[in-house]
């Protein structure tokens, strides 16, 4: 009889665990259809795949071979240690960027919070919807207007030390510390070469901090990420505790630069940012404010390489601009605008070479999409490629054809080398700025040449010469 009960008992607690398990660890495919996909290997995934095709030079690969296996622009994969759905398409696209903070929230893994700790205890994710909501005042077109003189005053310095004079230079170091001197200079003020110099190469090695295994012991990528962006802090916390000085006793402006105008805007609650975090904040700024600039730089430079008809093009637009101005007269907002054809190549550019390749979203609850169901909790990424290099909505999608941008240009949600929606780069009109002003002090000084003619682009994770493009300078002549 004991026994008849213990058995009982036991296939009551098997059942009430069954019932449970089924409520509550209930399988995504229950409430309805995953999209069609692998999940590859355990934990890993299909990460390593993901990754290798940029590596490889063809990041739209992984993409496109998922979307003509399952002939879905929807599938599901298992990326970054997480179960991911990818959207491809125009429609995925519109579909995110107009559900940002509804359906998805932006994701990126926690180890960032490691590299970009907050004093206040919030997550990257929360600091950087902070940021945002301060972005617009400083990006805004009339104080992008005070810009364009700056810019244009920094390159020629650039140029000038770096470029002039030489025979051979390696394009990608220059575009990457052109695009930093500028984030110093119309961040922080920071204008010294010899000051930004102290700032780039721990830079360097905090960004290859952010892109390593999240391993945090003596020596590793991450550790040494980590101890970069720490001394970055420490001496952004110098120059922000004497701009504090220099604003009490009026030898700095309240609207020079992103710096001065964090320091004296407070939030809803009448609250001013603590000086670790508006440093946190200047940090993120310095790293995202040149890393896609400089990328859409050097693409420009390769293309320009080989595309002479484009080049030509290009060149005769920016000499006529350059033979408008006095000696010494600085370039200027309408002059930018003049530069019609320049933006049209750097788009193309861009649509071929997307310096952001994607990003990560987080479904907030299950919802629907395309007849799928996409499980709370899950990851999403969106993939530039699967519109930039989709004849659907670009024909012969490998050939370069600046005039795809003529008129109102490509169909919407099908160009996004910015993102989209609420979520859309703020510094996108900047990154316009800066690129048409080193388009316009390359192309009136050079000519050039790749000496490695078939070099490969990687990306890792935005677009950049394996070698570093190295060229060869042609001086126009006076």
């Amino acid at each position: 009889m004991e026994l008849f009960y213990a058995s009982l008992l036991g296939l009551f607690l098997l059942t009430l665990f069954v019932f449970l398990h089924l409520l509550f660890f209930r399988p995504a495919s229950a409430a309805g259809k995953l999209p069609p996909g692998r999940t590859g290997l355990p934990i890993i995934g299909e990460s390593l795949e993901f990754l290798s095709t940029g590596w490889k030079g063809h990041p739209e690969k992984f993409i496109f071979d998922r979307i003509s296996k399952y002939s879905s622009y929807v599938f599901k994969t298992n990326l970054l240690g997480s179960p991911a759905v990818v959207f491809g398409g125009a429609a995925g696209n519109k579909f995110l960027f107009s559900n940002e903070n509804k359906l998805v929230q932006a994701w990126w893994p926690s180890s960032v919070d490691k590299i970009f700790p907050s004093s206040t205890q919030t997550s990257s994710k929360e600091e950087a919807i902070r940021l945002r909501k301060m972005l617009p005042n400083f990006l805004k077109p009339e104080a992008l207007h005070r810009y364009v003189g700056v810019m244009d005053y920094i390159a020629g310095r650039h140029f000038a030390a770096d470029w002039e004079g030489k025979d051979k230079v390696t394009t990608f170091a220059l575009t990457k510390k052109y695009t930093f001197w500028l984030a110093c200079r119309l961040f922080v003020s920071v204008e010294d070469p010899d000051h930004v110099a102290q700032f780039a190469d721990p830079f360097g090695v905090l960004a290859a901090g952010l892109l390593s295994i999240p391993i945090d012991l003596p020596g590793t990528p991450f550790n040494r990420g980590i101890k970069a962006s720490n001394f970055i802090r420490k001496e952004l916390l110098k120059i922000i505790k004497q701009r504090k000085i220099d604003l009490a006793e009026g030898k700095a402006s309240p609207t020079q630069d992103i710096l001065s105008h964090m320091l004296l805007t407070s939030d809803e609650d009448g609250k001013f940012m603590k000086d670790y975090d508006v440093a946190d904040k200047i940090l993120g700024l310095l790293v995202g404010g040149h890393d896609t600039a400089s990328s859409a730089c050097a693409s420009i430079v390769k293309y320009l390489a080989e595309l002479p008809e484009v080049y030509e093009g290009v060149y005769r637009e920016q000499v006529e601009i350059a033979r408008s101005k006095a000696p010494g007269e600085l370039l200027n907002w309408e002059d930018l605008q003049k530069m019609k054809y320049s933006w049209n190549v750097a788009c193309e550019c861009m649509r071929l070479a997307p310096p952001l390749q994607g990003a990560f979203r987080e479904a907030l609850t299950d919802f629907m999409y395309s007849g799928f169901s996409i499980p709370k909790g899950w990851k999403i990424y969106w993939s530039a490629n699967s519109t930039h290099k989709n004849p659907e909505f670009f024909p012969e999608p490998q050939k370069f054809d600046p005039s795809r941008f003529e008129g109102s240009g490509p169909a919407p949600y099908t160009f996004v080398p910015f993102g989209g929606g609420p979520r859309m780069c703020p510094g996108k009109e900047y990154a316009r700025l800066e690129i048409l002003v080193f388009m316009h002090h390359l192309v009136k000084r050079f000519k050039w040449e790749k000496l490695i003619p078939d070099e490969k682009i990687v990306v890792d994770p935005m677009p950049n010469p394996e070698k570093g493009l190295p060229i060869r300078l042609f001086p126009h002549k006076a």
